[in-house]
């Protein structure tokens, strides 16, 4: 077995390290200092593809593998943890899932922004009761007419105060369990959807989490992700992905 670098990952590893070493670095120490979010940072990942790696390219991505991922972390995350954060949960809590399991027009009008770094994407799964249970959420949708209401809440969404697309998972079915959870996409300015302030946390200061309320929040079928009561599958495949961040 050859565990060698290709020459396209070696190419990608040296693009991460050179843009960590030059640009990540010299701000990491005033980002988790001031808690300020890297706006700047963010928008140079985008750029140089590392919001959608393992994206193809026709969906936005610059349609790496998920090896050439993992090298590009490795190099953002040893020059800041936050800025790392930033792009893991943009690239495995949502580009991924949309990729595995959106339809065609979910990826045209939320992947694509999203992987090419237009847009930024969050994940809603954390509760404050049911933590990251995806069988046990409070957070319930309830049909009406050919879409959802959901109301609830969840904690600790990183990227939550600037992104512009949440990924959230709603209980549609109590009676069947884990069988009864499924994803939704809401964007952000959406009626009913509320993200709060950031939260004020022990590190990782620059990576801006917070809690987000769903109140009577209309969302119509086209941004349900794949069937009623698919959630739990959904969730529990984008957190394998996941731990590549």
């Amino acid at each position: 077995m050859n565990f060698e670098l290709t020459e396209e990952q070696a190419l990608v590893q040296q693009m991460a390290r050179d843009f960590a070493t030059k640009e990540v670095a010299p701000l990491a120490r005033e980002l988790d200092k001031e808690g300020r979010w890297p706006a700047e940072l963010v928008k140079r990942m985008g750029e140089l593809g590392l919001m959608g790696v393992a994206v193809p390219a026709e969906l936005g991505g610059a349609g790496m593998d998920n090896v050439s991922y993992a090298l590009a972390m490795e190099e953002i995350a040893r020059a800041c943890a936050s800025t790392a954060v930033i792009m893991s949960v943009n690239n495995s809590l949502f580009c991924d899932p949309l990729m595995k399991f959106g339809s065609d027009a979910q990826k045209k009008e939320f992947l694509e922004p999203a992987a090419s770094g237009q847009k930024l994407g969050c994940f809603g799964l954390t509760e404050p009761a049911s933590g990251s249970d995806a069988s046990s959420m409070a957070t319930v949708a309830e049909k009406d007419g050919d879409g959802w209401i959901l109301n609830g809440s969840k904690n600790w969404i990183t990227n939550g105060p600037h992104a512009d697309f949440i990924l959230v998972f709603a209980a549609t079915d109590r009676s069947a369990g884990s069988r009864g959870t499924t994803a939704f996409l809401v964007p952000k300015g959406h009626p009913g959807y509320s993200p709060q302030p950031r939260d004020h946390k022990l590190g990782i200061h620059a990576a801006h989490s917070c809690t987000v309320f769903f109140e009577s929040c209309k969302v119509p079928k086209e941004w349900q992700v794949g069937d009623e009561g698919m959630g739990f599958k959904i969730a529990m495949a984008t957190l394998d992905g996941g731990r590549i961040g």
